[in-house]
C-alpha cells in the first residue's frame, strides 16, 4: 500500500519539484521548497495563524484540530492532531509543501511525509527573536516576504520599547502565574511565559526545573507572591471566580494588595507574533507607572 502511494504522490508532484528552490529550515534541514506554492498544509495551530498573519490563508488547503483562529482556519479540512498526525489525508490534499513544528509535530511523521516525496520546512520557535525569524523564513517560502518584513520590523519596534521601558524599572515584583485552577499550575523553566514575565521585569516564581510545576495553597502561602497572573483558560471559571480563590488567602501580598489580575490566555498560549501582545499586558500589570505605546499585532494584518 506504501509503495502505491509513493509511485501516485510522485507522479502528482513531478511538475511541482520541477521548479523549485533550496532553504533552510529553522533546525537546519535542506528543504526543496516550489517555486510556485498553491496549496499547504499547515501541521501546527501556531504555524496555521502565523500564515494567516503573513497573509497567505488562502494557501491553506489543510490544518491541524484545534486550529481555530483566525475564525477562517475552522473551515479548513483537518488532518488529525498535531500529535497524531493522518499521513494519508495529508498526501490526499497534494499539498505543495507542509509546515511543521519541531515542538509538537512528532519527527517519525515529518520523516514519513518526506519519504512520500511531500516538502516539510519545519520551524522551531523558542524565543520571541525566533518567532521573528520563523515568520521571515515562511514569507520567504510562501512568497510574501513583504509582509514578513512588516512583521519582523514592527517586533523589533516593539520589543526595543519594551527592553528600554524595563530597564527604568526601580523594582521586580514577585509573580505567580496561574495557567490551571484545579489543581493549581504554572509555568515553570523554558516556557514563553516565564521568558515574558522575566522580559517584563519581574521575578518568576515558578521558575525551576519543571516547565509546568503544580502547587498547594500551603506551597503558595510559602511563596508570598506580590503578583497573581490568572490566565482566562484557567479552569473554565469566569474570572471573579478565578480571583475569588484567591482572596480566601488575605495573608498573601498580592491578595492583600489587590493586585490580582486575569488576562487573555490566547496571549500566551501560542508561539507567534501575538506573544508581544502578552509581554506588554504584563509590563503594564508588573510596572503600570512605566509608558510603552501598544500596537495590537492584529493592526498589521
Amino acid at each position: 500500500m506504501q509503495k502505491i502511494i509513493i509511485i501516485i504522490f510522485a507522479f502528482i508532484s513531478i511538475q511541482t519539484i520541477a521548479q523549485a528552490g533550496e532553504m533552510i529550515d529553522q533546525v537546519g534541514r535542506s528543504v526543496t521548497v516550489p517555486e510556485h506554492i498553491k496549496r499547504v498544509v499547515s501541521l501546527m495551530p501556531s504555524v496555521t495563524e502565523m500564515v494567516y498573519d503573513l497573509g497567505a490563508g488562502d494557501l491553506l488547503v489543510g490544518a491541524t484540530l484545534y486550529a481555530t483562529s483566525p475564525p477562517a482556519a475552522s473551515a479548513l479540512p483537518r488532518v488529525g492532531s498535531y500529535k497524531h498526525l493522518d499521513v494519508e489525508k495529508i498526501i490526499r490534499l497534494q499539498p505543495d509543501l507542509c509546515l511543521a513544528a519541531r515542538d509538537g509535530n512528532p519527527k517519525h511523521i515529518v520523516d514519513r511525509l518526506v519519504e512520500v516525496g511531500l516538502p516539510v520546512f519545519v520551524v522551531d520557535p523558542r524565543t520571541l527573536e525566533e518567532i521573528k525569524e520563523s515568520i521571515l523564513l515562511l514569507g520567504q517560502a510562501l512568497d510574501v516576504k513583504e509582509q514578513a518584513a512588516i512583521i519582523a520590523s514592527d517586533m523589533d519596534k516593539r520589543l526595543s520599547d519594551i527592553d528600554n521601558a524595563v530597564k527604568k524599572a526601580r523594582f521586580s515584583p514577585k509573580v505567580f502565574f496561574q495557567i490551571d485552577a484545579a489543581p493549581i499550575i504554572s509555568a515553570g523553566a523554558n516556557t514563553f511565559i516565564d521568558k515574558l514575565i522575566i522580559r517584563a521585569g519581574g521575578i518568576n516564581l515558578a521558575n525551576g526545573l519543571k516547565p509546568y510545576p503544580r502547587y498547594s495553597w500551603e506551597d503558595i502561602l510559602g511563596m508570598q507572591p506580590e503578583l497573581v497572573i490568572i490566565a482566562s483558560m484557567a479552569g473554565g471559571h469566569t474570572a471573579e471566580e478565578l480571583k475569588a480563590g484567591w482572596r480566601k488567602w488575605p495573608q498573601i501580598p498580592a491578595v492583600k494588595n489587590n493586585r490580582l489580575y486575569v488576562v487573555d490566555a490566547d496571549l500566551f498560549d501560542r508561539p507567534i507574533p501575538r506573544l508581544i501582545d502578552g509581554l506588554e499586558r504584563l509590563l503594564e500589570i508588573l510596572h503600570p507607572e512605566l509608558q510603552v505605546e501598544k500596537v495590537s499585532s492584529s493592526n498589521l494584518q
